[in-house]
């Protein structure tokens, strides 16, 4: 008789963290869903099989919530958690004078602090189902080299990545894997939000402006759930990443240059 396995998908209520979700119900998994919108995850949940998911409301910068989330969906799936996807993300871009206080803290603190709190908290439930248990980060293209415009949320999928590769040294003598998601630019409701609190137009205006192209979200699910098996740590997805990889390595020089388009697209969309 086989075992179901479960997953736990943070920032499910859409995007990414939604097409993970409806991913691995439809591979036959029972799936956790964990967002801040409780209206999104309902309607993650109109597009997944009957009875395959558990819905959560999960700030992931808040460390004890994250411990009782884990809990009550463990129970809820018959007592084991074979993977967490720590995919919660926000965006913050523009000039770096023109962060707040406070978006510099939130980005932090959901970006970075919740992906180290969410591999705190899964950990003793994917002790338990190893071999075989992973732990997912969504990373970020933007964590391989910097670009203007994006310094703090760069900074943060960077130490995303690097918190990875030590996460699965760390955890190799448990036999857990711990993979990082690196995409480019998905056309999610992320990127209909403005850069910061000062300006107006939307950073998905900026990207078409910059001639980038966008990867379809359902790319990043596939690549999700054939990490588990996978022995390579990072997992870029789409063209942009990948050449973003392969110029930061041979042509470093013509990266920098390439850097400051995004950078003169914001510009140009804002008027300024």
């Amino acid at each position: 008789m086989s075992v179901r396995k479960s997953v736990f998908v943070t920032g499910a209520g859409s995007g990414i963290g939604r097409a993970i979700a409806q991913k691995y119900a439809h591979e036959g998994w029972f799936v956790g869903l964990a967002d801040m919108s409780e209206q999104g995850m309902e309607e993650t949940v109109a597009g997944m099989p009957g009875g395959f998911s558990y819905s959560h409301k999960l700030d992931v910068s808040d460390r004890a919530a994250w411990d009782e989330a884990l809990r009550i969906f463990a129970r809820a799936a018959g007592g084991r958690i074979d993977c967490v996807v720590n995919n919660a993300g926000i965006s913050l871009g523009g000039p770096l004078e023109e962060y707040t206080t406070e978006e510099i803290d939130r980005i932090i603190a959901v970006n970075f602090a919740g992906v180290v709190y969410g591999a705190q908290s899964a950990l003793p439930y994917l002790k338990e189902t190893a071999p075989g248990s992973t732990l997912i980060n969504t990373a970020s293209a933007a964590a391989i080299h910097g670009m203007a415009n994006q310094s703090l949320y760069g900074a943060t999928k960077a130490a995303v990545r690097s918190l990875t590769e030590s996460l699965d040294a760390e955890w190799a003598i448990y036999e857990i894997k711990v993979r990082s998601l690196m995409p480019s630019f998905i056309d999610t409701p992320l990127l209909q939000n403005t850069p910061n609190r000062t300006r107006n137009v939307k950073i998905r205006d900026a990207v078409v402006e910059a001639g980038l192209e966008f990867t379809p979200v359902e790319v990043v699910a596939d690549t999700a759930f054939a990490s588990m098996t996978s022995d390579q740590t990072h997992h870029l997805v789409g063209k942009t990443a990948r050449r973003l990889k392969f110029t930061a390595k041979w042509m470093p020089g013509y990266l920098k240059k390439r850097a400051r388009l995004l950078a003169k697209a914001h510009d140009k969309v804002s008027g300024k």
